[in-house]
């Protein structure tokens, strides 16, 4: 049976048909049907970030379901909340599409945005939808600090440890699989991380013990780590034995005999982005917590090195480059 379009159902019936039987999170106080949300700031602040995703630039309906759309706009917005050491609260999200939309597209990432906000712990308390040539997605997320400070880019110290949580390279080297027509069956959990990242969350809001610095990496390790070490003045340099991945190196090798592919696994590890793990500079003296590993260390000086020298190829994603 052919799915209702966008413009048979029409805008406030798809509207009622997104908010239908949710239950928000408890700092929403008010959701949606009025004219604003009314969102609970326990301490008197909010965390709060916002990104957009567009059609053909950040995802592409042949290669994700509307479900993965909609978990990858929750979790990249998410995990940036996250990594200034809030919880997320509350979601709005701006959609734009096309009249001639299946409803069942909507459907499938209000259905994936409502999965991974509760994954995160929030919910979402409203937004807007709109017509427009191609699908776009905008949410803001907000975040609880607990009554902690944030925690920021400009806290890493020489000594610190450099650590992360979470995979990395797997976005990256999933994308290389679906641009290239590769047999997905050879990778289905990598290209599965490309399609709907999986923030650790836990491992920074369930651990007593905060890192003196965080982000996460969503651009890419060594551009994110650069941000660090800009915002700290300090230098970082990792630890490429720390960085080897064999599931990585396993589809590298696949991908040059199977598909005639000059792909490095290193390269996805360094500059792949869109992992959603988190890197910190913990201090030396600290136990990493569960799930963390070492994987560089902070120094006087400034920029990033691979094992004591520059690395030659690209830091991460630009959103101006081709």
């Amino acid at each position: 049976m052919r799915s209702l379009t966008v413009r048979e159902l029409g805008e406030f019936a798809l509207i009622e048909r997104i908010n239908a039987g949710r239950a928000q999170a408890p700092a929403v106080l008010l959701g949606p049907g009025d004219d604003a949300a009314l969102i609970a700031a326990p301490d008197g602040r909010f965390a709060v970030s916002t990104d957009m995703l567009i059609e053909g630039r950040h995802f592409r309906p042949d290669w994700s379901s509307p479900h993965d759309i909609g978990r990858k706009a929750i979790a990249q917005n998410a995990a940036d909340v996250v990594a200034m050491g809030a919880v997320p609260t509350a979601f709005v999200v701006a959609l734009g599409c096309p009249a001639e939309t299946p409803v069942q597209v909507i459907d499938g990432i209000t259905e994936g945005m409502w999965t991974e906000a509760g994954r995160a712990g929030g919910s979402i308390a409203g937004g807007d939808l709109v017509r427009s040539p191609r699908l776009v997605i905008s949410v803001t997320a907000f975040g609880d600090l607990r009554g902690q400070a944030p925690i920021t880019r400009s806290g890493a110290h020489p000594g610190d440890v450099i650590a992360v949580a979470g995979r990395l390279g797997w976005s990256g080297a999933g994308l290389a699989v679906l641009a290239a027509g590769a047999d997905i069956s050879v990778a289905p959990e990598i290209v599965a991380a490309h399609r709907a990242p999986r923030p650790p969350y836990s491992a920074v809001l369930d651990e007593p013990s905060r890192p003196n610095a965080l982000t996460d990496i969503s651009d890419g390790l060594l551009a994110d780590l650069g941000h660090i070490a800009d915002a700290s003045e300090v230098a970082i340099d990792l630890d490429s034995a720390a960085l080897w991945d064999p599931a990585l190196e396993a589809l590298a090798e696949r991908l040059a005999v199977e598909a005639a592919l000059d792909v490095d696994a290193a390269q996805w590890v360094l500059s792949g982005g869109e992992d959603h793990a988190f890197v910190a500079a913990w201090p030396a003296t600290a136990e990493l917590p569960l799930g963390w590993r070492r994987i560089g260390r902070v120094l006087p000086g400034h920029g990033v090195t691979l094992d004591g020298l520059p690395h030659p190829g690209n830091p991460g994603w630009e959103s101006f480059q081709p």
